[in-house]
């Protein structure tokens, strides 16, 4: 348990529940419930044995932050967990309601071990993080977000047999999420890749039949498998300007899929919205 102020905030709550969730407890000296609830969190702290971490705030000394959470009546508790509020409640809660709550917050094994995982991405720790998101199936194996950051682990390392056989192992509901069709697209293009020509040669013949819709499909496709995502979309969209039927309309729906794939570039997927906008009016 940590006191809390408004110059302390920041560190305290805000960058410790992007580790840990964090729960705040406004209170003041006067505040009987507040002398009440306090020794029960203060006790579920020890017993959750560092899940979690209890700060507290005093009310009539932090004015500004009792203003900033809105604090109407005390004591008032408030979650944060990456960095953001999550939960709340007011008053004294009975002890069962109590760890209701902090369960809600806490995050379960298979969360955990995908976040270590998507922090492994981050520093480019590919075995870490392998690892992370087979533990996390490990203890839940319908966790279909981490066998989506699994799958695309094992297609960024090469490991095409692995990805699929993943890939056939995500919930019956997975295809209602929006990183599925565009998983899917990828998957699929890197099982093609390796019965097609090489770049060059599709290339070749591109600059030389500039309608044929396959080779430029084709040439899509490589490039979708080496994540040379705009240059695929450059292929596809001049299919869907030649021939918006080709395929049954599969430039457009693969050019969604790669817009999907590429999330970490808001602003040229933002250009290549706008392109095809131009195309299909």
């Amino acid at each position: 348990m940590s006191d809390v102020t408004l110059q302390n905030f920041a560190q305290e709550v805000i960058e410790t529940s992007r580790k840990i969730p964090v729960l705040v407890d406004f209170w003041a000296p006067w505040c009987g419930p507040c002398r009440t609830l306090g020794p029960m969190l203060e006790k579920l702290e020890a017993e959750y044995a560092g899940k979690w971490k209890l700060t507290k705030v005093n009310s009539d000394e932090n004015p500004e932050l009792s203003a900033q959470f809105r604090v109407r009546s005390i004591p008032y508790v408030v979650a944060f967990v990456d960095g953001q509020p999550v939960d709340q409640f007011v008053g004294v809660l009975p002890e069962p309601q109590l760890r209701a709550f902090l369960d809600r917050v806490i995050p379960q094994p298979a969360e955990v071990a995908y976040r270590e995982g998507l922090a492994a991405v981050q520093a480019g720790d590919a075995v870490l993080a392998r690892d992370a998101f087979q533990s996390a199936l490990a203890f839940d194996p319908g966790f279909d977000a981490a066998r989506f950051a699994l799958v695309n682990l094992l297609l960024d390392s090469g490991d095409v047999q692995a990805a699929q056989d993943e890939f056939a192992l995500l919930s019956p509901k997975a295809p209602q999420d929006e990183r599925y069709a565009a998983l899917e697209t990828r998957l699929k293009a890197t099982e093609r890749a390796d019965a097609l020509p090489d770049a060059d040669a599709l290339r070749t013949q591109v600059e030389a039949e500039p309608d044929n819709l396959q080779a430029r499909l084709d040439l899509a496709q490589l490039y979708i498998a080496g994540r040379q995502y705009e240059a695929a979309l450059e292929q596809l969209l001049a299919i869907v300007e030649r021939d918006r039927t080709f395929r049954d309309d599969i430039a457009r729906k693969t050019m969604v899929s790669v817009f999907d794939m590429m999330g970490d570039a808001p602003q040229a997927v933002s250009h290549w919205r706008r392109q095809l906008a131009s195309k299909l009016n």
